[in-house]
């Protein structure tokens, strides 16, 4: 059964309870190395370059959702070093990464709608690859299919509910992002462990 959205916000606030700060600060450092390096990298001509760095950090991102992952999981303190996990398995976490990527490209090609409907289907991709170590490429992107069968709109409602949030973020400047991103990440989690078991409930029944 998968608990509504504001279930599972509340339940996102209650892990990040007396976590906030360092939540905030693996997010800052996330945001930093993701946005602002490439970012300097293009405005200081190397567009092609930026890009290749942007995509070769991916695995920073596999590290951000198994932080909060892990933290919903035993409660314990936000580590720098959780963002560097998916460096350790590189290989398998980046063509993992790139090939969804791709997938939802060239599903895109076909219409917008088609696209956002797979990127749907693919969001608990990284999540399998931390739950699931056996599983690379296709067989991890296929267990997330499989898992979000039926619950894709869960998923973009559960986003919908934190637009009132970003809203007034822009009125902070985007400051207020540092707070809202590891809510969303804390909720995200939680919404991963709902369809992780919905699906294994539904695994057994078939069974």
């Amino acid at each position: 059964m998968i608990r509504s959205a504001s279930e599972l916000r509340a339940a996102a606030r209650v892990s990040l309870s007396g976590k906030w700060g360092g939540a905030v600060v693996i997010t800052l450092i996330y945001l930093v190395v993701m946005g602002v390096v490439p970012g300097f990298l293009s405005y200081e001509g190397s567009e092609r370059f930026s890009s290749l760095v942007q995509l070769l950090l991916l695995p920073l991102a596999f590290g951000l959702n198994v932080a909060f992952l892990d933290n919903i999981r035993s409660g314990a303190d936000y580590k720098i070093e959780q963002l560097l996990v998916g460096f350790r398995d590189y290989t398998r976490v980046l063509g993992t990464a790139l090939l969804a990527g791709i997938y939802i490209f060239l599903w895109s090609l076909l219409l917008i709608v088609p696209g956002i409907i797979k990127a749907y289907s693919y969001a608990m991709t990284f999540y399998v690859l931390r739950d699931h170590p056996e599983l690379k490429y296709n067989g991890a992107i296929e267990r997330s299919m499989k898992m979000m069968d039926g619950h894709k709109f869960d998923l973009f409602y559960l986003q919908l509910t934190f637009i009132g949030w970003g809203l007034l973020c822009v009125l902070t400047l985007g400051i207020g992002y540092l707070w809202l991103a590891p809510y969303m990440q804390a909720s995200f989690a939680h919404f991963y462990e709902d369809v992780r078991a919905d699906y294994e409930s539904r695994i057994g029944e078939a069974a």
